[in-house]
């Protein structure tokens, strides 16, 4: 099993964060990482993108030319990297500031994390909104590897961020389970 993922939006939506999550909860369960992020020049607002590969197997390179996976925070990002998606790979996108006018050739997940993370009170955690829905997709390990993680990484000034992130995570789960649930019903 080798899982390539893009994660890309503005400077200052979380991507770093995201893509570090992602990384440490793999590498507590055995599996072999590599990551590549990437900055714009800006501080805020421009480009930023984490190449992330999880592996059962050694990897060779942390590039990725094509994606399983495509997450993808705002306009932008979606219409820089869509075309890096392999045919028929995941897409999730947050549609809070994402039109998908021309579909690529992709499982499509819609996800409104600026909006979830604005009704929980911090529009900063729309970046865990992606990732619970990610995790409720793709089930590459469980939520609490990933509370784990955040725990460990809020300490300090942030510790009392770990709640609103906690019910961040579980409302983008929710989500595609929500949906999950109704397309079968």
């Amino acid at each position: 099993m080798t899982e390539k993922i893009i994660l890309a939006g503005f400077g200052g939506q979380g991507m770093m964060l995201l893509g570090k999550l992602l990384a440490q909860a793999a590498m507590t369960n055995g599996k072999y990482v590599t990551y590549f992020p990437s900055y714009g020049t800006e501080v805020r607002g421009g480009t930023a993108v984490y190449h992330l590969i999880v592996s059962g197997e050694e990897i060779f390179s942390p590039l990725i030319e094509e994606a399983d996976t495509l997450l993808v925070m705002n306009q932008p990002s979606y219409l820089k990297y869509k075309g890096m998606l392999k045919p028929r790979g995941l897409l999730i996108v947050n549609t809070s500031m994402i039109k998908v006018d021309s579909p690529p050739d992709a499982k499509i997940y819609k996800v409104p994390a600026t909006e979830i993370a604005s009704k929980l009170g911090n529009v900063l955690v729309s970046n865990i909104v992606m990732l619970g829905a990610y995790l409720a997709i793709k089930k590459l390990f469980s939520a609490h590897h990933i509370l784990d993680q955040l725990q460990a990484t809020l300490t300090g000034k942030k510790g009392n961020l770990f709640a609103i992130n906690k019910q961040a995570l579980e409302s983008g789960m929710q989500v595609i389970e929500s949906a999950y649930h109704q397309s079968v019903s």
